[in-house]
């Protein structure tokens, strides 16, 4: 449960902590404004070893990021979710933030679902939204996720779900919660300051934490192989969207050696941590990066 008197008991330094964190925020939803769909809040990385007080902790989900506006459900590119009507007319006027979601590990064939045009009359029926946020609203995170609680419990629909959020006090204490969620097929943590307003873009308000961090890349050449793989695909070499430029060799399956993705496509990799010179630390190939 969330502690109704939570923020409150932030220290003055966890609070100037809060002031240095938005400052870094590249935008600001100014309040009662609901914020377009690509317009949504973006985690950094999680330190570990840092000290969870002050953070709502819940599960990282491996879904789809969907906003509802009250009318209409659509993807962080901006373009609409092909949801079934039955689907839609579940949700209420309330604007959303959440993931679309079939459950740990079924990101690929969730990925086809929400992507069909014409979704069989079944498609949709164990599709669950994950709500998270509610974008637009005034106050701090910890009464934004109890109104959620409270709208989606009043509504009572099975496809509409608040992701649990949770008071975690020390760093051994997170860093179990994360072993579970990991031991469970679940891909890491998200922790959100309890005390923070509703901001947008990429901020320090928001982290993921996981064993190895991901993040995208644009293909921009493929690289042969030597040895063992001559004649076949050795590495992809991406462009980070900061302009950062290395090779991905591993966690390429032979069957995508011999069908890469394409220049210009977009990749999801993973890594451990950067090196001196601001490099991906073993970057290893994930998926391709949804077109959403």
């Amino acid at each position: 449960m969330i502690s109704c008197t939570f923020a409150s008991r932030l220290t003055r330094r966890q609070s100037l902590g809060l002031a240095a964190a938005l400052a870094l925020r590249p935008t600001a939803a100014p309040a009662g404004r609901v914020p377009l769909a690509h317009e949504v809040l973006l985690a950094r990385d999680w330190v570990p070893g840092d000290s969870p007080d002050g953070w709502l902790v819940s599960e990282k989900l491996d879904g789809v990021r969907a906003t509802w506006d009250g009318r209409r459900l659509r993807f962080r590119s901006g373009r609409p979710v092909p949801a079934p009507p039955e689907f839609l007319a579940q949700l209420p006027a309330q604007p959303l933030d959440g993931e679309l979601w079939l459950g740990r590990g079924r990101f690929d064939e969730l990925s086809g679902i929400v992507r069909r045009l014409q979704p069989g009359p079944r498609d949709w029926d164990a599709v669950q939204y994950q709500v998270f946020e509610l974008p637009g609203a005034e106050g701090e995170f910890a009464q934004r996720a109890r109104r959620i609680q409270n709208l989606l419990s009043r509504l009572g629909v099975p496809a509409l779900q608040a992701v649990a959020q949770q008071m975690v006090a020390t760093p051994l204490q997170l860093r179990r919660m994360l072993d579970a969620v990991i031991a469970r097929g679940g891909e890491g943590l998200m922790l959100h300051r309890a005390d923070a307003p509703y901001v947008t873009g990429r901020s320090e308000v928001l982290r993921k934490f996981k064993p190895q961090s991901d993040a995208e890349a644009v293909v921009l050449e493929h690289r042969p192989g030597q040895g063992r793989l001559a004649g076949q695909l050795g590495a992809l070499r991406v462009r980070t969207d900061d302009g950062r430029v290395f090779d991905v060799g591993s966690g390429l399956a032979d069957a995508l050696r011999a069908h890469p993705p394409a220049i210009g496509q977009r990749i999801t990799y993973t890594h451990r941590g950067l090196t001196s010179q601001g490099l991906p630390r073993f970057a290893s190939y994930l998926r391709a990066a949804p077109e959403f």
